[in-house]
């Protein structure tokens, strides 16, 4: 069999991470025809069909996940050594992405993005907002922030923040109407608003600290949700008590719109960490992002 070439892996890649033929086309900046040719001829040389296609997308065969695995990080260091020796010559520019939790943009990112853009207006930055555990390798994604403790094995990765405290909190109604709990046992007489991870669709666990050590607390359940900006509406709205890193809700603290539950039990959660594959960080493009966010964002200690 005919090896199959860079173009025809890249042209592979990018139709399994879009789910189709035209989108692969937009993504890649080249005809559909040259797509469908191109996968065509890797088809016939591997003489297996590498897609299933529906009427809406395509999806990849056992086959074809297979070639997908086996060759993801191989393109994307060779297209890391491409992009390495065509950086020598021209300034930073191109497509940077990065995927971070909600929570994560709003207290880190949004403040400062626009002063980056400014700095290298032909950097196309693209941002990527899950509080799903993401695979930035399969993603085809530069870069992500991350709690530490949720950063896959193998990447690079340095400390943004300090460890972030998880708050309870609750409304002045809620209060108002249910006391607020003085200690670990009386919260177990209250209702939680609960959290539940998007990617492995587990309630996250209640920690709290109490004596130098940890413990799992079980409170009664009013509500499940599955992003931030709910837990704490939720909680405005007198729902129960809310459960969230501290960054998202001192603005509430400070306003009294909520109130702290049990501050001196708060655990300390994993800081948030960049991260990336190790060869990512040779592109340009992706470098200055890395320098300018270490430059504005770096207080925690080397990790």
């Amino acid at each position: 069999m005919k090896g199959a070439s860079y173009n025809q892996l890249l042209i592979f890649h990018a139709i399994v991470r879009e789910g189709s033929i035209s989108g692969a086309a937009r993504k890649l900046e080249i005809a559909p025809p040259s797509v469908s040719q191109s996968l065509k001829s890797l088809e016939t040389q591997l003489g297996l069909p590498l897609f299933t296609r529906t009427t809406r997308r395509v999806e990849p065969t056992e086959a074809g996940q297979l070639l997908y695995d086996k060759t993801v990080g191989i393109v994307a260091d060779l297209s890391s050594a491409f992009e390495s020796v065509s950086d020598l010559s021209e300034r930073p520019s191109g497509r940077v992405s990065i995927t971070m939790p909600r929570f994560a943009y709003q207290s880190l990112i949004q403040p400062i993005y626009d002063e980056f853009c400014a700095r290298y207006p032909q950097i196309e930055l693209e941002f990527s907002i899950s509080d799903g555990t993401v695979d930035i390798i399969k993603e085809g994604i530069d870069l992500g922030i991350r709690f530490g403790d949720k950063v896959e094995e193998g990447m690079v990765a340095r400390q943004l923040t300090p460890k972030l405290r998880e708050a309870l909190f609750a409304s002045p109604a809620y209060i108002q109407k249910h006391g607020i709990p003085k200690s670990i046992e009386e919260l177990k007489q209250h209702k939680l608003i609960q959290y539940r991870f998007i990617t492995s669709n587990q309630l996250a666990p209640l920690i709290l600290s109490k004596d130098d050590s940890t413990v799992h607390v079980d409170v009664m359940t009013s509500l499940v949700v599955n992003d931030t900006d709910i837990m704490v509406d939720a909680a405005m709205k007198g729902l129960g008590i809310g459960r969230i890193v501290t960054p998202l809700v001192e603005s509430y603290f400070s306003n009294g719109q909520l109130i702290p539950v049990l501050e001196k039990h708060w655990y300390n959660t994993a800081g948030l960490y960049l991260y990336f594959h190790r060869n990512t960080q040779k592109a340009r493009r992706v470098r200055v992002l890395i320098d300018f966010l270490y430059e504005k964002l770096l207080h925690g200690s080397d990790s």
